[in-house]
C-alpha cells in the first residue's frame, strides 16, 4: 500500500493530512508514504521531518502516479481532480452534501472517495473524529 499526501491548494488552507507521527506509525507497519514536497510547511512540519519519519518526499507528479490512497483535507478541485485516476482512493472532506458536484467528478474519474465529514461525532467514535 503506498498513501500520498498532497499539499493541500485551498486558499489559506494549513492544514495537512498526516503528521510526521502518524507518518512513522504507517512506516513501522510497512507501508509507504509519499509527501508532496513542502506539503506540510504551512503547519509547521518541513520535509525534513517527514523523511525522518520515513516518508519520501516526491514531486507532485510522482505522487499522484504513485499513491493507491490519498490523503487530503479540502477535497480537490482543479488540477487536483484532473490527476486523480480510475482505481485511486481518496480520504478528505468532501462534503456531498454541500455540493454534489465534486463527488460526482470522482465518480465519473473511477475514484473512490471517503469522506471525513461523514464520520459520526458519537463518544465511541471519538477516536476516529478527523476534526
Amino acid at each position: 500500500m503506498t498513501i500520498g499526501v498532497p499539499k493541500e491548494r485551498a486558499p489559506g488552507e494549513r492544514r495537512v493530512a498526516l503528521v510526521p507521527d502518524t507518518v512513522r506509525r504507517l512506516a513501522a507497519d510497512g507501508i509507504e508514504v509519499l509527501v508532496e514536497k513542502d506539503a506540510g510547511e504551512a503547519a509547521g512540519f518541513p520535509d525534513g521531518y517527514y523523511a525522518e519519519a520515513g516518508a519520501r518526499v516526491v514531486s507532485v507528479d510522482e505522487l499522484y502516479a504513485a499513491s493507491e490512497l490519498l490523503v487530503k483535507v479540502q477535497r480537490p478541485a482543479g488540477e487536483e481532480l484532473e490527476r486523480l485516476r480510475s482505481g485511486q482512493v481518496l480520504v478528505a472532506f468532501l462534503q456531498p452534501l454541500a455540493d454534489r458536484e465534486p463527488a460526482q467528478a470522482l465518480a465519473e474519474r473511477g475514484v473512490t472517495g471517503f469522506s471525513m465529514d461523514a464520520m459520526p461525532r458519537i463518544t465511541r467514535a471519538q477516536p476516529m473524529d478527523a476534526l
